[in-house]
């Protein structure tokens, strides 16, 4: 409700501003400083002034006196140098929330694309691929939750190098004994990690990376065979282990089918002869069909398009075999609807909820699926692969996609590491030196990662432990079930709640705090309003008719009370902060927006003894002030992935 109204007030000014200046104008809108300021704050006149060169103030001024009366607003006022402060009308504001307005979703124009998670399937998941997967889901669920219509993409390189390590082990058990171990995703673990090892010390044996490498490229052999069936097992693993985070997927495109239906010689002949790759004659990249660095410096920073320095991306190397950001660019042209190809699509699986994930294959299917043709793309990589998206947008922008460039969307993030005593947790031995870090990088390449299973199952035994101490009456099932989701809240919380910019350091034991901000506490904030509506209903109680009692006139009687009007005002805000948050592609700001909702829901709970209540008009509001916060705090926690659990 109070972003609509936010529009609605900002659709008003402009108008106004079009009718007495002539200038076309979107009017911002902010937060007063000060609550006693009003509700919402418009700086127009500072964003005219220059144009028009008028005082602020003036046209402030100029801009009150125009204005009609706009449905909701109390009252606008003229404050400072010229700000236009807005009060809502308290009964209005109160009486359209009983309603249910502003809840209605947008429609918006085009599909969004959104690609995410992208493990190699060789080996189990780590702790490192789950802040992908986290955030792509919340930004996914954010998109969804606003209107938008999304696909969900998991790229899956089941021809590449790290699969090819995994089949060389298979395929030399002279070597490498057989691992003894389950599930199918451990053992791969293990043999990756001992076939990389084997490399360091035989060089020579990097031939059989290389011939198993071809053999999987072409589709042929032995080799290609147990890599199907390596990376096939190995993704069924990853969607289990998303599953358990309430993450799902649309479609998973393989680059098994980009290679053999021939997507990137199809790009590669719209880059050459839009001369966007030249076959470099000279030099050490002799032989190689390259990409000027002046294309992808424009793609970056257009002012420096024009210095110095070649600095070319190889785009297929002298072998004829192409590299991953050639791969990449093919892609980035099917997931836009430029490539003038697609896959044909089998269903993969279908998950508990119904829902069925496709995969792509070479093979034509009689039941006919559409993917891809996004208008904007999101690609969910980490930051150290900066460059290569930027040598993607630099294809696209070298084909003359310039739309579709401005469209592709790096959507980067820091790494994840692990605090000192998580690692003692984990049982991960740390030296001294290590002990005394802020936090411990971990490589999954030298077998020292934690897999994400593992970490999962740590949470879950934590979190039994908690509620076990609370609710040992209940059945056990019952408690395991409690723990899974407020483990799965911890997690998912920790992994959101910092700025994609920040090098996380995962702790255990702050994740799963009762206290501060964390997942469990915005849960527990949840739960207290469920018992308060069940207590209701064990006294034999049941909801009043809220729309027959609260009248527009009681609502305005109540919310007379600031701390009353404050509370559902921020209760209020769920749809505003998570429209803000897809605008700053920060999923950050929706996990501080449930911490603070959580936070005002706990002055509430303090503050009024709803049961208690004396007074009619007064209980059932505050029985619905109580329902409204456990609405918005089950919406809010929807769109970060966490579930509500029975009791804590």
């Amino acid at each position: 409700m109070f972003h609509v109204l936010e529009k609605r007030i900002a659709a008003a000014i402009g108008s106004r501003i079009k009718a007495l200046y002539g200038v076309e104008a979107t009017p911002q809108t902010e937060q007063p400083k000060q609550a006693s300021f009003g509700e919402i704050a418009l700086p127009a006149a500072f964003q005219l002034a220059r144009e028009l060169k008028k005082a602020p103030r003036a046209i402030a001024q100029e801009l009150l006196s125009e204005a009609d009366a706009i449905e909701g607003i109390a009252a606008i006022e003229i404050a400072g140098n010229g700000y236009l402060n807005v009060r809502l009308d308290r009964g209005y504001y109160g009486a359209k929330l009983l309603e249910g307005a502003g809840e209605e979703r947008p429609e918006h124009a085009g599909k969004i694309i959104v690609e995410h998670t992208n493990i190699n399937p060789n080996k189990a998941a780590h702790i490192g691929h789950l802040r992908n997967a986290i955030l792509g889901d919340t930004f996914v669920r954010m998109l969804r939750s606003t209107g938008r219509n999304v696909e969900v993409q998991n790229y899956i390189d089941n021809t590449g190098v790290q699969v090819a390590d995994v089949v060389v082990g298979f395929l030399h058990p002279e070597v490498f004994p057989p691992i003894k171990k389950e599930p199918f995703d451990y053992l791969c673990w293990d043999l990756y990690a001992a076939v990389s090892s084997y490399y360091e010390e035989h060089k020579e044996a990097l031939e059989w990376r290389r011939n198993t490498l071809h053999a999987i490229e072409s589709g042929h052999g032995a080799e290609a065979e147990k890599a199907h069936e390596v990376s096939d097992r190995i993704v069924h693993a990853h969607l289990a282990t998303m599953w358990r985070l309430n993450i799902a997927y649309d479609v998973l495109p393989r680059e098994s089918e980009i290679l053999h239906l021939k997507f990137w010689a199809t790009a590669f002949e719209l880059l050459r002869q839009r001369k966007a790759i030249y076959l470099e004659t000279e030099g050490k990249n002799k032989g190689c069909w390259v990409m000027p660095g002046s294309a992808f410096r424009q793609a970056v920073n257009p002012e420096a398009a024009s210095e110095e320095g070649e600095d070319t991306k190889v785009i297929v190397r002298s072998n004829g075999t192409e590299t991953y950001v050639g791969k990449d660019i093919a892609y980035q042209l099917w997931k836009f609807g430029l490539l003038g190809k697609d896959f044909h699509y089998q269903q993969w699986h279908t998950y508990e909820n119904g829902h069925v994930v496709w995969s792509t294959t070479d093979e034509p299917q009689d039941e006919l699926q559409h993917f891809g043709r996004g208008r904007k793309v999101y690609n969910v990589i980490d930051s150290r692969q900066s460059y290569l998206q930027d040598v993607v947008v630099a294809g696209l922008r070298a084909l003359g996609f310039e739309r579709q460039a401005e469209a592709s969307i790096h959507f980067s993030y820091e790494m994840v590491a692990l605090s000192p005593r998580t690692c003692v947790d984990l049982g991960i031995e740390l030296s001294e030196e290590d002990k005394k870090r802020p936090y411990v990088e971990v490589s999954g390449r030298k077998g020292l990662g934690v897999k994400a299973d593992d970490l999962i199952d740590k949470l879950i035994e934590r979190a039994l432990e908690e509620v076990t101490s609370r609710h040992a009456e209940e059945p056990e099932e019952s408690r395991r079930e409690a723990a899974t989701k407020i483990a799965v809240g911890a997690l998912r919380y920790f992994m959101l709640k910092y700025t994609r910019n920040s090098v996380i350091a995962f702790d255990m034991s702050e994740a799963l705090s009762f206290e501060g901000e964390t997942g469990p506490y915005v849960q527990y904030a949840a739960v207290r309003a469920r018992n308060i509506l069940r207590k209701l209903e064990e006294r034999g109680e049941s909801l009043p008719d809220f729309a027959a009692e609260l009248t527009r006139e009681a609502m305005a009687r109540q919310l007379e009370s600031e701390d009353c009007w404050q509370l559902l005002l921020s209760a209020s805000k769920a749809g505003s902060a998570v429209e803000r948050a897809v605008a700053s592609g920060e999923p950050s700001h929706v996990a501080r927006y449930a911490f603070q909702l959580a936070q005002a829901f706990s002055n509430f709970y303090h503050g009024y003894p709803v049961l208690t209540e004396t007074d009619r008009e007064k209980k059932t509001f505050l029985l619905w002030m109580t329902d409204y916060f456990r609405g918005q705090l089950e919406r809010t926690l929807d769109v970060l992935g966490i579930q509500v659990p029975e009791y804590m």
